[in-house]
Parts: structure tokens; C-alpha cells; sequence
């Protein structure tokens, strides 16, 4: 028996040849607001519904990068995609107007790099030679699934986190500039104990931490070898929670580690801990971090997004809140 590893190593490099972003207006008002592709002030953008206007959020943030990347909708092979509502309906939904093959995606805030990995692992196999990876996620909606319906006007804990309007998608290739992807960690599920809905944040601290120690053992490299890591949507409390646990490992991961639910409102926002949602990280990357990588200003990037996976029955019934965290590795030309 060889040694298990959780991480994939990709000789071929597949690339991101073009990222979009799409947000909803308090994101655009955020610190990263001038980032952003799209910013959009209305909160059912133009539809009849949220849940409608999620969907077209979330073609609008796919059809952007396929445009940016210079291809059409027939250049890709296959979408990888997913959401936060049951049954990946704004998924699905967009995927049935798109001329591409379909994989539905579901790790909760994790969705985005699970997609980056397995997208960068069918690439580098051979099996296609171009994909679109996306997904999103809408307070709106989001919170009338998993938690009240936006009229009950109930009061937050100030460790809550405020679902991200957002959508992000990453075009992947097998040729063409952009950086490239060089390795993935599959995450393992882990629970911290955590049975409060609103606390997702200490509840994804500990898949995170469990990950990057695997991406470190995995692949040789500390912290020292990247010029930023990122968490998908910790938000301040589980971004701490985040520090202590690594710290506890002798792993200090000082000004290098950020956290995209935090950067993603000003405190004056009234977004309590920061930000969540499939949408965070993805918008995230595929503006902020994308731009620094094409800029110089990154040459490696460990991005590691990281899952609620509750439901609300589960929640319901006093389960406590299983996590997962998975892991990309981006590096600059």
C-alpha cells in the first residue's frame, strides 16, 4: 500500500483563461465593490423573483466569462456548477439554455474549488479541453431555505454571517494565457460540534485548518512559499478561529491569510462576521485574486473554500453541522 494522499498533482497545468463576477448592490458598496465585473442594485435583477434572479445572476457571471475568454458557448465542453437552494435549481436552470454538458456540484461555500478541481482534473486528463466552472448564491433566497422568511425580521447573533449575492465562473483550458492550476486537495468532512445555524463560521474553521495541514504534507510546501492564502467564508470569527487552530499546530499564518467573507463588507455594513454563501469566494477569485495573479502582484495563491454541509432538517433535528473544505493551488505565468 502506498502512501494516501488527498491531493492531485496536475503535469499538463490547465489554466484560468477568464474569470467573471457578478454581485448584488451591498457587495458592490463593500471594500471590493471596484473589483467587481458586474454590480447590480436591483435584488431580483430584473426577474419576477429572487429565486429567478439568482439564475440570471448566475448565466450572467457564466456568459460574461465565456465572452471575456473569447469563446462561445459551443467552445466549452462541459459546466460544472452549483448552488445553495435544493436541487441546484440555478444551476440546473441555466445549464438547460447552455450547448455544453453538465455536472450539478453541491459542497455547500466549498462548491468553487471543488469545481476548480475536478474541471482542472478532467482538463489535465484529456477528457475535454475547456470548462466553464461557476457557482453562486443569493441572501434572498438563501435565507428563507435554511433559516426565516425575510419578512419575520428576526434578530441576529454578532457571530452570524450575511449570505454574499454573488456569482463567479472561471473558464478552464487546456492551452491559452492565465494562471494555472497546479494542484487540488479534496477535503475531508469534519465536525467541530457546532449545532448552531447561525455559527457556520466556527463550524468551517476546523475543515479548513484539517486541509491546509493536507495540502502542506501533501505537496512539500509551507507557508513560505505562497504570497497569499485564502478561506472561502470563515468570516472574522472563524477566520480567528482559524489562526488559533493552525497557530496550535505551529503554523502561523500571519499577514499572508485573509479570508473572503471578511473582505468582503465594511463593518459599517451591518453584516455582522462577514460574508457566506457558494457566491463568496467564487466572486471573490474570479476579481480580486484573478487580478493579482494576471498582475504580478501574486505569483502562487492557495485558495481553499470551505462547506457548511446542514441542511434544514438535519438542523432541525439537532445534528450538528459537518464540514469540508477543499483546496486549489493557482500559480501566475
Amino acid at each position: 500500500m502506498g502512501e494516501k494522499i488527498q491531493t492531485m498533482t496536475f503535469g499538463n497545468k490547465p489554466r484560468i483563461i477568464a474569470g467573471m463576477s457578478v454581485v448584488g448592490k451591498k457587495e458592490g458598496e463593500g471594500p471590493l465593490g471596484k473589483y467587481f465585473d458586474i454590480v447590480q442594485y436591483d435584488p431580483k435583477f430584473g426577474e419576477k423573483t429572487f429565486e429567478k434572479g439568482e439564475a440570471n445572476m448566475f448565466s450572467r457571471a457564466i456568459s460574461g466569462a465565456i465572452r471575456k475568454a473569447g469563446l462561445e458557448p459551443y467552445d466549452v465542453d462541459v459546466l460544472l456548477a452549483g448552488d445553495l437552494l435544493n436541487q441546484l435549481v440555478s444551476s440546473s436552470y441555466v445549464a438547460r439554455g447552455l450547448p455544453m454538458a453538465y455536472l450539478g456540484l453541491y459542497s455547500a461555500c466549498s462548491t468553487m474549488t471543488e469545481a476548480l478541481a475536478l474541471g482542472a482534473a478532467l482538463i489535465d486528463a484529456g477528457h475535454f479541453r475547456r470548462a466553464a466552472c461557476a457557482t453562486g448564491s443569493h441572501f434572498a433566497t438563501a435565507e428563507r431555505q435554511y433559516r426565516y422568511p425575510l419578512e419575520y425580521g428576526c434578530q441576529r447573533p454578532p457571530y452570524a454571517q450575511w449570505t454574499a449575492t454573488a456569482a463567479g465562473c472561471s473558464i478552464l483550458s487546456c492551452e491559452g494565457p492565465g494562471p494555472a492550476i497546479t494542484h487540488a486537495t479534496i477535503g475531508r468532512v469534519v465536525d467541530f460540534g457546532i449545532n448552531d445555524l447561525n455559527n457556520m463560521g466556527a463550524a468551517m474553521a476546523v475543515a479548513a485548518a484539517d486541509t491546509i495541514y493536507t495540502v502542506f504534507e501533501d505537496t512539500g510546501f509551507d507557508e513560505r512559499d505562497f504570497d497569499a492564502i485564502f478561506t472561502g467564508d470563515l468570516g472574522r470569527l472563524g477566520a480567528e478561529i482559524m489562526r488559533d487552530l493552525c497557530r496550535e499546530r505551529g503554523l502561523e499564518l500571519g499577514q499572508k491569510y485573509s479570508d473572503c467573507g471578511e473582505m468582503m463588507y465594511y463593518r459599517g455594513q451591518n453584516c455582522y462576521c462577514g460574508a457566506s454563501g457558494a457566491g463568496c469566494s467564487a466572486s471573490v477569485l474570479n476579481s480580486y485574486i484573478l487580478g493579482r495573479l494576471n498582475g504580478g502582484m501574486y505569483k502562487r495563491v492557495l485558495l481553499l473554500a470551505t462547506g457548511a454541509l446542514m441542511s434544514p432538517t438535519t438542523s432541525y433535528q439537532g445534528e450538528t453541522i459537518p464540514s469540508v473544505s477543499h483546496g486549489v493551488i493557482l500559480e501566475a505565468e
